[in-house]
């Protein structure tokens, strides 16, 4: 399978790139990249959530009210979960939402994300990607010149490049990350997966020990 080299104004550079079928053209597994997906989001949430619970209520303990003759239900605390401002039950607490999956499942997930952008014709091959200075404008237009102003866009770089990353960090619908930091939520996330030409062979390396 090969895919053209683009440059910076979206044209044609002659160069070709060929991909492996083992990485890009596998048979996706949709169950991989859910739960690929689960463990990204879950990995997100903090886990701070706190409710108080009915001996966490600062208030008095004494009984409110004599055990029979009022003709309500008996109370023995202004704590009491049934009163405004007494504790929740089974309210919230914090907890670690992360889980373990193994090391060859999330990389069966990020095969079946990039295979199908392949599929869906949703990869660019763009040369390799630097900018003199951060400065939005210029990622804005090179953008534009790729036809994906409008589009939600995963650039993914070789190595760390400070000023692509600082370019790009204001506008919503963009997201730059290196080859090592790219997870299969973000691919499946975007419209287009830009790859940069440096950044294919690192990632058939990456994906495929």
């Amino acid at each position: 399978m090969e895919l053209a080299v683009i440059n910076h104004k979206g044209e044609d550079t002659g160069r070709k790139v060929t991909l492996s079928e083992e990485i890009f053209g596998i048979e996706p597994n949709d169950h991989a990249i859910y739960l690929d997906v689960k463990q990204y989001l879950a990995n997100q949430r903090q886990g701070t959530h706190k409710s108080k619970e009915r001996n966490e209520i600062a208030g008095s303990t004494k009984k409110i009210k004599k055990q029979k003759g009022t003709g309500t239900a008996r109370a023995g605390s202004i704590k009491s979960p049934l009163f405004r401002g007494g504790g929740r039950i089974f309210g919230p607490r914090p907890r670690n939402y992360s889980f373990k999956l193994n090391k060859k499942l999330k990389q069966l997930a990020r095969k079946s994300a990039l295979t199908y952008k392949v599929q869906e014709e949703s990869l660019t091959i763009l040369e390799n990607l630097t900018l003199d200075s951060p400065k939005t404008k210029d990622y804005v237009n090179l953008l534009n010149g790729l036809s994906l102003g409008d589009k939600k866009t995963l650039v993914v770089l070789p190595e760390a490049n400070k000023n692509v990353y600082l370019s790009s960090r204001n506008l919503p619908k963009s997201q730059v990350v290196t080859v090592n930091d790219v997870n299969t939520y973000q691919v499946l996330h975007a419209d287009q997966l830009v790859l940069c030409e440096g950044s294919v062979s690192m990632l058939e390396t990456i994906l495929s020990k």
